[in-house]
């Protein structure tokens, strides 16, 4: 098992439909934050579509990585989300990086003309599927064809072909949503307020067990936890609810203790420059000093 990398930054920003949204992007990237991801919600009222917003990014910056976080797969035909995923990665020069899930709101799927999979064990399987169109997309391969429970796929060739090798990281919460990354995906995407550090550690084991069960290293699977919280006052008021030095001692924990190697900022998006300018270099340098300990 490989020891850990580099933690990495970034915003979790909503679909929002003003130019405010390029703007932050524009921040992040001159902040020298390493993620933007753009949550994916087209049945609520108000929002833009989360591709189109992922494409704007990445014409508006120059080095950032952006990505749908998550893509709502029961209304993300998984061949099309393929094609237009590798065409942002071309276009970018590999800037480009997938989150997906199986749909946090069934009622607002239905709502919006999606299809309900019919049970979490089926939005699994519906997930699992994706997964591997989406891979059959992005491959080398001719004459290709996929017929399974929820998705058929067929194409003479492949393509795109995207510009690097882009991740797919899955954004599951459950225990059998952690078996399936854990045997098929390169990344798990976990909100803090669905899973707190506790149940965190829990899904990290989890996580592991099915990778290794799997024959796959676990140490190759990005684990991301996005920041829903509040950064300001004087004193703490909860998990990610308080001044910038708890944000930077409960990040440091997150790395250190619970194997976080990647944090998005789901918060208010005027708190960024403080996110990015004073607590992320803090947290870089205090997690690269205690980890500079624990190998002595």
């Amino acid at each position: 098992m490989t020891g850990p990398g580099p933690v990495r930054f970034g915003v979790s920003l909503a679909p929002d439909a003003s130019v405010s949204l390029l703007g932050t992007a524009r921040d992040a990237d001159r902040f020298g934050l390493d993620l933007l991801g753009v949550r994916d919600e087209p049945y609520r009222r108000g929002t833009a579509d989360a591709v189109t917003l992922v494409a704007a990014a990445l014409a508006a910056t120059t080095r950032i990585r952006v990505l749908p976080a998550v893509a709502c797969l029961p209304l993300r035909p998984p061949a099309v989300l393929a094609k237009a995923v590798a065409t942002m990665d071309r276009l970018s020069g590999g800037r480009v990086e997938l989150g997906l899930g199986a749909g946090a709101s069934p009622d607002g799927v239905d709502a919006y003309g999606g299809t309900r999979p019919g049970g979490a064990a089926a939005a699994r399987r519906a997930l699992e599927e994706a997964v591997q169109v989406i891979r059959m997309h992005w491959s080398d391969q001719n004459g290709l064809r996929f017929d399974g429970e929820h998705y058929r796929f067929t194409a003479l060739r492949a393509g795109p072909d995207p510009a690097h090798q882009i991740g797919i990281w899955l954004g599951v919460t459950g225990p059998h949503g952690l078996d399936l990354a854990g045997r098929v995906a390169d990344g798990w995407i976990a909100p803090s307020s669905l899973v707190p550090p506790k149940r965190l550690a829990d899904g990290q084991r989890r996580l592991d067990d099915a990778a290794t069960a799997a024959g796959r290293d676990p140490a190759e699977i990005r684990r991301v936890y996005v920041l829903e919280g509040t950064i300001g006052g004087r004193e703490p008021g909860g998990l990610l609810h308080g001044p910038p030095r708890q944000w930077i001692d409960e990040m440091t924990e997150l790395a250190i203790g619970h194997r976080v190697d990647t944090f998005l900022f789901g918060g208010d998006p005027e708190q960024l420059a403080v996110f990015a300018l004073e607590i992320v270099p803090a947290v870089r340098e205090q997690v690269s000093r205690e980890r500079g300990v624990a190998r002595v």
